[in-house]
């Protein structure tokens, strides 16, 4: 009942607003600026509860969760009534906690509605060569948890460039770093493009789908073809193995449950892990999501937790287990419900 509870708990926290600090209150660690991701844009934390963890924006200002700090013990109200008893802040490495998760560059010429990172204030974009990533990381690895290393991007100018920009940069980080997991998040235009990034030394890799629904796909990433990200992910398994290739699938856009467990379930029987995540409306994507798919509401975390669990019993029909991804999202479990690590 307790675990229950707290999963729960986790949908509401990661599905509702922001987190106000106390007027005072001196945070323990680094805060996180993150260009990629459903935070991008905003400064955001993470906390953890009940062998759970949400990374949510911050403020000092206003927020619908609270941080409570009653000398050192730390809990969180909801709208001022009690709502998590005991809290934890974790540390981020980069992006995500334990964790090395670079954004290589925020600008992209796709124009995915949903998507924040290309329309950010250009200043913020970190522009980190190779060189300087291989520095943080060694840094972070020598003062804190490190279980893996991550890559994601844009598309700058074209998809052959950024490739070769992300070949160039797991190479690197593989001869400094022998042992850790790698996982590149790219966009690709050709399989070999996928051999590539394996034989630079990626343990694993994300191609996102998007949308279960090829309409709602057309509408929402309409300079991206969703038959060739298909085929993509099919070839990924051949090289990178079951488990090893991981895809976005995108809920509240106005496809049905339906229609996101028939996708689960090509996927998990092709050796795919569903990364299931709902969609996050915010003022900077709120207008080109209302001109792609109309008004939508907010999704309701009674949905987040019917489709984890349906995604659960999907993996465990083909034998999957999102504890054996070590990379990326799955591992960091900050947005989403993750199977088997949350409940």
């Amino acid at each position: 009942m307790e675990e229950n509870l707290n999963v729960r708990k986790k949908a509401e926290l990661t599905l509702g607003g922001g987190v106000k600090f106390p007027e005072g209150f001196v945070f323990p660690y680094r805060l996180s600026k993150s260009t990629a991701g459903p935070g991008a844009g905003s400064t955001s934390a993470v906390f953890s509860f009940g062998g759970h963890r949400v990374k949510k924006s911050v403020s000092y200002e206003a927020g619908e969760f609270e941080l409570v700090d009653d000398s050192g013990r730390l809990s969180m109200t909801r709208n001022g009534e009690p709502f998590l008893e005991d809290v934890k802040i974790e540390p981020v490495v980069f992006h995500c906690p334990e964790q090395a998760f670079f954004n290589l560059d925020q600008r992209c010429i796709f124009n995915c509605a949903f998507c924040v990172s290309p329309k950010l204030d250009k200043n913020l974009n970190k522009g980190y060569t190779d060189e300087e990533i291989v520095r943080m990381t060694k840094k972070a690895v020598g003062e804190q948890k490190v279980v893996s290393i991550s890559l994601t991007s844009g598309v700058i100018d074209n998809i052959d460039d950024t490739l070769d920009r992300f070949v160039s940069c797991v190479s690197k980080l593989r001869k400094e770093f022998p042992d850790l997991p790698i996982g590149v998040e790219p966009y690709v235009s050709k399989n070999s493009q996928i051999e590539a990034l394996k034989n630079a030394g990626a343990t694993e890799i994300k191609l996102n789908i998007q949308s279960p629904n090829r309409g709602i796909f057309g509408r929402i990433c309409p300079d991206l073809d969703y038959d060739s990200i298909l085929g993509f992910l099919q070839h990924a398994v051949g090289v990178f193995g079951e488990c090893r290739v991981t895809s976005n699938m995108i809920f509240g856009m106005g496809e049905t449950d339906e229609e996101i467990e028939q996708m689960m379930e090509s996927f998990c029987s092709k050796g795919i892990v569903p990364t299931v995540r709902a969609l996050r409306i915010n003022p900077i994507n709120r207008d080109p999501l209302k001109a792609a798919i109309g008004e939508q509401p907010r999704v309701d975390p009674d949905r987040a937790i019917k489709l984890a669990k349906i995604q659960k019993k999907t993996l465990e029909k083909y034998g999957l287990d999102t504890r054996e991804c070590r990379t990326m999202c799955i591992e960091c479990t900050c947005c989403d419900l993750a199977p088997f690590r949350d409940f």
